[in-house]
């Protein structure tokens, strides 16, 4: 068959039934991206003689005699196409996965198709942005400054692996050509919720040509541990084996099959048989206290004096001051139990890895990680090995969100590997994502609350429960996360109890929010009702309660704590909210009486940083060119610590961070990081670098001014040498003289989390509800976010609209629907539904002007704590509307329908 791909014609012949994506892949366009093989979400885009079409959906064979562009074929003679260049110039993308597949979709829109964007990009989803820098790239407006010496802190300079995104050569997991003798691997997955393997048969598997190996419980280690990925790895329970002959949840990894192709591996997985004992399951964390309960792990506790529970991996209590008293007190008392869904993280990269060995012996696994250094750690302790005979790497991350604070694909890959002797690569399909991946822990939060007629709260207790599933990774952290939660309302009286519990449901595991999303969910809807029942108003009676700056920090727990405020901005955040809100800008409310409209307001703070360990470090030297190299352990995954990183670096050395190339996340090439998660990218890698660019400016000019009769601190480096009033010393001639004189210039520092410093964000809502049939729409959208000095205000704009998108999604569309087998109903992007452009408003975002004394140069973190206060603010504009509360999430319209019939 004839094709033309980017203009280069050539004959081939795909393979029987392949699809146009798998094609083009085989033959190097890595631009075309898997996000779904379902025509959902966009991220396989092509053009075909000039339309957009997914490509996971075309048969390979139509694409013949057709003219194909793949988003490395889109620039012409060197020059980006102009919807290229206004992606770059409104920062239109994150992790960049969706970016070639959207560029490539808006390359072919008219004026009129831009005019209805949630039509004509129904088909493009990001998981990222929340769409408006896309929206803005589409429409020519950006906002990104220019690259100056000196000023990179503070400017919204663009990303600088921004072209390689847009053009499509960013190199994500496995775009890279595969080792010639790869084995590809495929996993069969548990049918039963909870059963004991009584045999497994291989035969008819390992006779499907291909078919390199099986593996089953009896071909591991049998090592316990946990695949949560932190510094401390006694936070979480060691109840997993690589594979078990118990199966405690439908999805559960059972066998793993190695195979020459990826269609042979999942023909052997369908031929392995397997016979089961079934077990009895449990599936609501209630029962699953009872004395009677089935047993999941044989970990169970005994807690406060109530007597055994079976299943609960871990319980947390706390009291201070007296809550008995502190209701006694109150002129009124709020009481209610308020529940949160299951959440899929979504991000359009799939799990995946590949493992091969070198000729020196070493295994290399290049991974999508959050944690590549915990990755090695964990794998070296599986396999008995040492971690320097490990090299764990990621390049570009395609999204995380939390999700890939796990390991739950290299270690399959490494034991592939181990046992045969070949390169092994897994990549997970979007299915198993849904059925096998982690999840947010849902939690069930019983609030109550007293207050006096001025509305003094004198006593919050609260009881929470969160399902962890069928394995306890990040059960006791999230967990203590949510009850945390407590710190940012003032109360002399407080008391909370909390139960992780196992069942037979997928495993939780860390999210955007990491806990306390949860219960923030839970608390502001409690401040909002106990407000009614004062007759006070809503943001008034948070003004009279919430924490200040003079308050020690205190949750349900005494005792000293490395948490303070480096910086305090929660009252700007309200009044900006609250100002906003009252300008009822943004969209009217439909015509007609079936339609309400009510407002909401939520808040929420969030330590920068878990109290568990985190450490960073980063290397920082000068390069023959006079320009710098920065390595440093974090995973870019479109959080923008790559590019804050070298705006923190840029500014210290007076440079443009286009004279500083960065490396991140390789455990061979970068110092020892901790891991990027729980908004520590800014606040201790950021204050690595800074620290490291310190050491390099002092360094730079210890050795310029030796010999010169001028002391060292009336020496400064700019952009391209050290000066000293009319003296220049060109930064390649310090070089020179630093290699002649055998003094290297590179440096290297190391920072520790500790103390944390205090990010808050205050969200309110104006939307209609639709009393026939349920329906939601958004009329206005705002958050302001205290995150202390902006180090890219463009970057930051965006994070927080990523986050108040996903916020959108958890309380009006996304669900996890399971039937009585605890199956997943509906593991497709079509039926679990994440915001599409359609779905999401253009958000109001405003930032308080703070500095912070803590975070590096002022900043402290912001991309995770902004989807906290979403979800609560609509159920209480939804109450305003309506008159009626919806404690539980999420709120589709069948629901609201339901209860305001009913």
């Amino acid at each position: 068959m004839n094709y033309t791909v980017n203009g280069k014609k050539f004959s081939a012949e795909p393979d029987a039934g392949q699809c146009l994506r798998t094609f083009l892949r085989d033959l190097g366009w890595y631009g075309v991206k898997k996000g779904c093989d379902a025509g959902d979400c966009g991220a396989c885009t092509v053009l075909m003689d000039g339309k957009p079409f997914h490509s996971c959906l075309v048969p390979a064979f139509r694409g013949a005699n057709r003219e194909i562009t793949t988003i490395e074929g889109l620039a012409k003679d060197g020059k980006l196409h102009p919807m290229q260049q206004n992606f770059l110039n409104a920062g239109s993308f994150q992790c960049g996965y969706c970016t070639a597949g959207m560029i490539l979709t808006a390359s072919t829109f008219d004026d009129e198709a831009k005019a209805d964007l949630p039509h004509h990009l129904k088909g493009n989803l990001c998981r990222c942005t929340g769409y408006r820098s896309i929206d803005d790239a589409i429409h020519g407006i950006g906002e990104a400054e220019e690259d100056v010496a000196g000023k990179a802190a503070g400017s919204s300079l663009r990303n600088p692996f921004g072209p390689a995104i847009v053009t499509g050569h960013a190199r994500y997991t496995l775009d890279i050509p595969p080792p010639t003798d790869v084995l590809h691997m495929k996993v069969l997955r548990s049918p039963h919720a909870h059963a004991r393997i009584t045999a497994i048969r291989k035969d008819k598997a390992l006779a499907v040509p291909g078919v390199a190996a099986i593996f089953t419980w009896e071909d591991v280690p049998r090592r316990l541990y946990t695949t949560a990925l932190h510094e401390d790895h006694l936070v979480d329970p060691d109840d997993t084996y690589i594979l078990d002959n118990v199966m405690r949840f439908v999805g559960q990894r059972l066998a793993a099959v190695v195979a020459e192709t990826e269609g042979a591996a999942e023909e052997a997985c369908r031929l392995i048989e397997v016979d089961y004992e079934l077990l009895p399951t449990v599936f609501d964390p209630e029962l699953a206290m009872e004395p009677n309960a089935p047993v999941l792990h044989d970990r169970g506790s005994s807690s406060g004096g109530m007597g055994p529970k079976p299943n609960v991996y871990v319980d947390i209590h706390g009291e201070i001051g007296n809550v008995e008293a502190g209701f006694k007190e109150a002129d009124a008392i709020h009481e209610r139990t308020y529940s949160v869904s299951r959440m899929q993280h979504v991000h359009l990269e799939c799990h995946q890895s590949l493992a091969w060995k070198s000729d020196d012996g070493r295994i290399h696994v290049r991974t999508s990680s959050q944690a590549p250094f915990i990755t090695q750690t964990k794998l070296a302790y599986l396999f008995g090995m040492y971690a320097r005979d490990l090299h764990v790497f990621t390049e570009r991350v395609g999204g995380g969100f939390g999700g890939k604070q796990e390991m739950l694909s290299e270690d399959l890959c490494v034991l592939g590997l181990l046992k045969t002797g070949r390169p092994v690569m897994w990549e997970w399909t979007r299915g198993e994502q849904f059925t096998s991946a982690s999840t947010r822990h849902p939690m069930t939060t019983h609030v109550k609350i007293g207050a006096k007629k001025d509305g003094t709260i004198t006593a919050i207790q609260a009881r929470v429960v969160s399902n962890t599933g069928a394995y306890g990774n990040h059960a006791g952290e999230t967990l203590a996360a949510s009850l945390g939660v407590f710190s940012l309302y003032r109360s002399p009286n407080k008391k909370a109890d909390g139960y992780a519990v196992y069942t037979n449901m997928v495993p939780g595991g860390g999210f955007r929010g990491y806990g306390s999303s949860q219960t923030t969910y839970a608390m502001e809807c409690a401040m909002d009702e106990l407000a009614r029942l004062l007759k006070m108003d809503p943001i008034d009676l948070r003004r009279k309660n919430v924490v200040q700056p003079t308050d020690r920090i205190v949750s349900i727990w005494e005792g000293p704590s490395d948490a303070s405020f480096g910086s305090y901005g929660l009252d700007q955040c309200m009044d900006k909210v609250e100002e906003a809100l009252k300008s009822k800008r943004g969209l009217k409310k439909p015509a007609g009486d079936e339609w309400v409209e009510g407002k909401g307001f939520a808040i929420t703070m969030l330590e920068s940083g878990p109290p568990t360990e985190h450490r960073s470090g980063a290397t920082m030297a000068l390069k023959p060119d006079g320009t710098y190299h920065l390595a440093v352990g974090t995973s870019e995954m479109g959080n923008g610590t790559t590019t804050a990183h070298k705006q923190l670096a840029a500014q210290i050395v007076g440079s443009r961070i286009d004279q500083i190339d960065i490396i991140n996340a390789d455990t061979d090439q970068t110092p020892y990081d901790t891991g990027t998660f729980a908004s520590t990218g800014t606040v201790v890698a950021g204050k690595a670098v800074v620290l490291t660019a310190e050491a390099m400016r002092d360094r730079l000019i210890e050795f310029a001014a030796r010999g010169s009769g001028v002391e060292p601190a009336k020496w400064k480096v700019e952009h391209d040498a050290v000066v000293h009033g009319h003296t220049r010393k060109k930064l390649v001639d310090v070089y020179k003289d630093s290699v002649k004189q055998n003094w290297p210039l590179e440096v290297m520092r190391k920072a520790y989390l500790s103390p944390r410093t205090i990010a808050f964000n205050a969200h309110g809502v104006r939307l209609a509800v639709n009393r026939m049939t349920g329906e939601v729409m958004i009329l206005q959208s705002i958050q302001c976010a205290d995150i202390g000095r902006l180090l890219n205000p463009m970057q930051c704009r965006g994070q927080i609209e990523g986050a108040v998108g996903q916020g959108y999604g958890w309380a009006l569309y996304e669900h996890m629907d399971y039937d009585a087998s605890g199956t997943m109903l509906n593991p497709t992007l079509r039926n679990y539904r994440i915001p599409a452009f359609a779905d999401l408003p253009r958000n109001e975002i405003y930032f308080a002007d703070t500095y912070d004394k803590i975070g590096p140069l002022g900043a402290k973190s912001q991309g995770e704590a902004a989807i906290n206060p979403v979800a609560p603010a609509v159920a209480n504009a939804i109450e305003d509307a309506t008159g009626v509360r919806f404690p539980h999430l999420p709120f589709t319209p069948d629901r609201i329908f339901d209860k305001l019939h009913t």
